[in-house]
């Protein structure tokens, strides 16, 4: 059974690790925080709590890896135990500076080494599928995280190029070239893409919540039966009501990265309907995309102050939504012509490899802009929004 990033049964781990004072290390070497969100203390959990597994990474029988280690292992028919840099640095196990997996991280959560995957390129030859699933053995040639395949997607291959994408979380990254930056405001430091050996970085923000709103909206509140019923229903709100809704459904994440904190709605009163739930749902996106965009323009002063927000993912296709983003925000809102910008980043790696699609300066220009939203919410409006939200999370925070 495998383990999903959302899982948040090593907070405890996380915290005792934090307590003894190695996060300063652990963010030194991999650019995250000690965090369950990360596979790291996910393993450790998984050696100590399934009989024989400890054992058996020991005698080498057990192998680690996130998702794509294992779709190529299957593919390849046992050939080949490979990742990338990307999903490598995803790991809290690997080194981004020195390009290796980290022999300090893993003797403190006792990981054997061996049972961690080689480290390749974005884009380089990971083996072959075996002739009997498709006919013919066909080479695996791009690999890379979901966020990561993104802004490759997004041509994001300019440092100071900021993407953000919208799924059940939300995921921002900014691309700072050769250099990595370390955060002073707790975002990580990470790996955006690597080629011929030359990793480019990238500040990343992660939020736990976005997509994922809606589906409660659904699923738990059911006043909608589809996503598309939210921009109907934002519409109709009452806009002399501002309910804030701070989706810590499973903790915050950054740039607080508290995991205990849990939701909780503001501003209620007895006409808060439907409506005025969605409405503050679709809101909360935008909220806590600006809470990444001010960190990072604090680390990355200058070009990403000015930048133009590419967006991409299932919400990007709500036009309320993201209005409402380029107006709290304060910045235009770039929507590409296609959203699947993971897809389209992994497809770009594998042609790169086979010499079969253009370079990183042809790909750019085949990128196509669908929509632009301009802000259009007055600064005195926005601040009181802004500010709204902060009063809440801070309450949020102190529960």
């Amino acid at each position: 059974k495998a383990i999903v990033w959302q899982d948040r049964r090593t907070a405890a781990l996380c915290a005792t690790l934090r307590d003894e004072g190695h996060e300063a290390m652990v963010t030194a070497q991999t650019g995250l925080l000690l965090d369950p969100y990360f596979s790291g203390t996910k393993l450790k959990w998984i050696l100590e709590n399934i009989e024989g597994a400890k054992a058996k990474a020991k005698a080498g029988n057990l192998l680690f890896g996130t998702v794509d280690s294992y779709l190529i292992w299957r593919l390849t028919g046992g050939a080949a135990h490979v990742t990338d840099a990307t999903n490598a640095a995803r790991t809290m196990l690997y080194d981004i500076h020195k390009g290796a997996w980290s022999t300090e991280i893993c003797a403190l959560l006792n990981i054997p080494v061996q049972m961690l995957p080689e480290v390749l390129n974005s884009a380089d030859h990971y083996g072959e599928t075996t002739p009997d699933l498709f006919g013919s053995a066909i080479p695996i040639l791009g690999v890379a995280g979901d966020q990561q395949a993104a802004t490759v997607g997004q041509a994001c291959f300019q440092p100071g190029m900021l993407k953000s994408t919208y799924g059940t979380g939300c995921f921002a990254l900014l691309n700072t070239g050769d250099t990595p930056v370390t955060s002073s405001n707790r975002l990580l430091t990470t790996i955006a893409y690597q080629l011929n050996g030359e990793p480019t970085y990238a500040l990343e923000g992660s939020i736990f919540i976005a997509g994922a709103v809606v589906q409660w909206l659904r699923d738990g509140l059911k006043i909608i039966t589809n996503a598309p019923q939210t921009q109907t229903l934002a519409e109709a709100a009452d806009p002399g009501q501002n309910l804030v809704l701070v989706p810590a459904f499973t903790g915050l994440g950054a740039p607080y990265w508290n995991a205990e904190c849990r939701g909780a709605i503001f501003g209620l009163s007895r006409n808060s309907g439907p409506a005025e739930f969605a409405k503050a749902a679709l809101e909360s996106v935008g909220f806590q995309t600006r809470d990444l965009l001010e960190a990072m323009q604090a680390d990355w002063p200058g070009d990403a102050a000015k930048a133009v927000l590419r967006v991409d993912g299932g919400m990007s296709a709500s036009n309320w939504t993201m209005q409402f983003l380029a107006d709290i925000i304060g910045a235009a809102v770039d929507r590409p012509e296609v959203l699947e910008t993971t897809a389209l980043g992994a497809a770009w790696l594998a042609g790169m490899q086979a010499e079969t699609y253009p370079s990183q300066e042809a790909f750019s220009k085949t990128w196509a802009l669908q929509r632009r939203f301009e802000p259009a919410m007055d600064a005195a409006a926005q601040s009181v929004k802004y500010n709204r939200w902060k009063n809440a999370v801070q309450a949020t925070l102190s529960v």
